[in-house]
């Protein structure tokens, strides 16, 4: 499939950055064995998260060291932090402890080291990806997990795309088919893996409608979306429109209702959403639809995403096309890491956020 080149949409000013208190010097040299990371030894509440003195990761041959400038905060964070639901520790996190006590996938930063059989990077280098650990002064990331840093993005801007970009790409690229002229519709549009959605669903030729609450309306117009709909005075299930395709990640209606809006072949993708339990939570949205596509004409599954660098390389030139540009609600430094994992589970951000470390 061609990507046309598309004209940036225009993206409101961000809130300002939090201003950088009390965390601690940055180390500046790869020679040192030691950096500070935010940490915990158990399953937590994010606000038992800590900062702590740490040994800087060893890296294998097909490894990278990153000297972290920024990283990504998503929703999948609260639940490797929490370890809720279950499901998440038997995904390999750690069945009765995490197996890595500092959490945080989405990166940016510059290469200082890599391993033995990595071809792609050198020293020096800015990159963008998906780490083991990434709030913390330094992360290990395999080469196949980084790509370059779009060039038009600040560190900042470049942590908050990995892993929500990455599951708009798939979600309607992959699991969705997305083919140029659909009608589109995407829940949750003005945050973070709808923001990136809306934005991808035009470049790729789609007729776009995102839904949003009251104070994402201009933000989810702005990026390029043909219509709008406020959640909170009107009901997309209970219209006459029919869609193509629809992207749901806010998970808050049921499936009765939600298959109403979708043509009668018509394709949903689940992303994610909030959901009740300690072992499935939103996820089994996820396993009923899976269960129920094959006794209904429209087709309903689920996206399990991954964040590979053919993707993230993708999502560059996009970037640097202007087709897509990262929405970034405000920033936090690594000490505050605990308040911005809070601030993201309220719903209120128009974005992403991310971590400056």
């Amino acid at each position: 499939m061609t990507t046309p080149r598309i004209t940036p949409a225009t993206v409101p000013a961000t809130v300002p950055a939090t201003t950088r208190t009390s965390t601690p010097t940055r180390i500046e040299t790869t020679m040192t064995t030691t950096m500070i990371a935010i940490a915990r030894d158990a399953y937590c509440e994010p606000a038992r998260l800590r900062l702590r003195d740490m040994a800087v990761p060893s890296i294998g041959a097909d490894d990278v060291l990153v000297r972290v400038e920024a990283a990504g905060v998503d929703q999948g964070v609260w639940h490797v932090v929490t370890g809720l639901p279950y499901l998440v520790r038997a995904a390999g996190f750690g069945l009765r402890r995490p197996k890595n006590p500092v959490p945080g996938m989405d990166v940016a930063g510059r290469v200082t080291a890599v391993g033995a059989d990595v071809t792609r990077f050198r020293p020096g280098d800015e990159v963008y990806g998906t780490c083991d650990g990434a709030y913390a002064e330094y992360a290990r990331a395999h080469q196949d997990r980084l790509a370059p840093k779009p060039a038009t993005l600040t560190f900042a801007q470049a942590a908050t795309v990995p892993v929500s970009a990455c599951a708009a790409l798939q979600g309607l690229r992959d699991a969705g088919g997305l083919t140029a002229g659909q009608k589109v519709l995407v829940t949750g549009a003005g945050g973070g893996v709808g923001s990136f959605a809306v934005q991808l669903a035009k470049a790729y030729g789609a007729n776009v409608t995102g839904v949003c609450r009251t104070t994402k309306t201009d933000l989810v117009r702005s990026l390029g979306a043909d219509h709008v709909i406020d959640r909170t005075r009107e009901d997309f299930t209970a219209g006459t429109d029919r869609y193509d395709l629809i992207l749901d990640t806010a998970g808050n209606r049921s499936l009765n209702r939600i298959r109403r809006a979708l043509a009668p072949r018509g394709t949903l993708v689940i992303v994610g959403g909030p959901g009740s339990g300690r072992v499935l939570q939103g996820a089994d949205r996820q396993i009923r639809a899976m269960l129920l596509s094959p006794f209904v004409g429209q087709r309903l599954t689920g996206l399990m995403s991954t964040e590979p660098a053919a993707d993230l390389r993708t999502l560059a030139d996009l970037i640097d096309s202007g087709a897509v540009t990262p929405v970034l609600d405000r920033t936090y430094p690594l000490a505050r890491t605990p308040e911005a994992i809070d601030y993201l589970r309220t719903g209120r951000p128009t974005g992403k956020i991310a971590i400056i470390v």
